[in-house]
């Protein structure tokens, strides 16, 4: 009974181990999976923009009128006193000539308000700190044969006023436009729009863009705020591990990836379709890439690999970027 108790339990037992081995190389060789080197375009203020406000001009009434301390508009003729008190029957035909004036000034300040409303200078509701904002984060993974898009984000960093909102908005729909004309390179996809109040959303889209950030072995080209830095170029030699490893290229296959992300803050209510196909996610691209320059607060577009000759493995991806689906 005993022997065969031994007999069946030994090949469980050798299973187990197998399993428990490959388990642990697995594992282990993902957490070790190696960083590669990134891009960044950034830049936005998360202050109110100065056009959302309007402080109502004061029009100085013709004819030295002028408005009441508690309110009110009252006409004036060069006297001194407010033109509304009786006149009426001092020197004989005064009574007339100050309803003529009075009709002239109520007809100035109806011209007035016409010309200020058919100039849109109305008066607009102020943002204030609780007021609405999406931080909206979109990704994309494509195949390194878009080489391309590579050259046309460092393009784009080299070129990019990050300073101004009409620069930031370009730079979003430049960089959405270079992934809309790679289609046929697109791996994997994914995104969210969080809500949240002004005056936390700056720390919310600062958590975001640390977290990719914190992807890369190193900022190799950055253009934040026009500020434009770029690492010193470094000769393309294979990582520690493959020299020492040579099979490892072999056994990995040739999975090398470009992950692009954009980050956007936008004032208002807005969110992007969840994203589970090509077409999901070209929907989100043009929305993304369309939102106008007043109602854009910050921006950053990340990408990795930078580099000349850096890559992104499949196990970079797998470590890095879980969260992403194929499309």
């Amino acid at each position: 009974m005993r022997k065969k108790l031994q007999q069946i339990i030994k090949p469980l037992l050798k299973t187990f181990l197998a399993l428990s081995l490959v388990l642990t190389l697995a594992l282990g060789h993902a957490d070790g999976a190696l960083a590669a080197s990134g891009g960044r375009i950034g830049g936005g203020s998360f202050r109110v923009p100065s056009s959302r406000t309007y402080t109502p001009r004061t029009y100085a009434p013709p004819g030295g009128g002028g408005y009441y301390p508690g309110g009110g508009y009252y006409p004036g003729g060069g006297f001194g006193f407010p033109f509304l008190i009786p006149f009426w029957g001092i020197g004989g035909g005064f009574g007339g000539l100050f309803g003529i004036l009075i009709f002239l000034a109520i007809g100035n300040f109806l011209l007035q308000s016409f010309r200020r409303a058919a100039s849109g200078e109305t008066q607009e509701a102020d943002y204030s700190t609780s007021s609405p904002v999406s931080v909206t984060r979109l990704q994309v993974g494509l195949l390194a044969q878009a080489r391309d898009l590579q050259n046309e984000l460092n393009h784009i960093a080299e070129t990019a006023d990050t300073n101004s909102p009409e620069g930031r908005a370009e730079i979003l729909q430049e960089a959405s436009l270079a992934l809309l004309r790679h289609p046929e390179y697109w791996v994997y996809a994914g995104g969210d729009t969080q809500q949240a109040r002004l005056n936390s959303a700056e720390a919310q889209f600062n958590r975001l863009s640390l977290a990719e950030r914190s992807k890369f072995s190193e900022e190799t080209l950055t253009n934040v705020n026009n500020q434009l830095r770029a690492a010193l170029a470094k000769d393309a030699l294979p990582p520690a591990d493959e020299i020492d490893n040579p099979t490892r290229l072999i056994t990995e296959g040739p999975g090398e990836y470009i992950i692009v992300t954009l980050l956007a803050a936008t004032l208002g209510k807005s969110e992007i379709p969840k994203i589970n196909s090509s077409d999901d996610l070209r929907q989100a691209l043009r929305q993304i890439g369309s939102i106008p320059s007043d109602r854009l607060l910050a921006i950053e577009v990340l990408w990795t690999p930078q580099a000349q000759g850096d890559t992104l493995t499949s196990d970079d991806v797998l470590a890095n970027y879980s969260d992403l689906r194929l499309v």
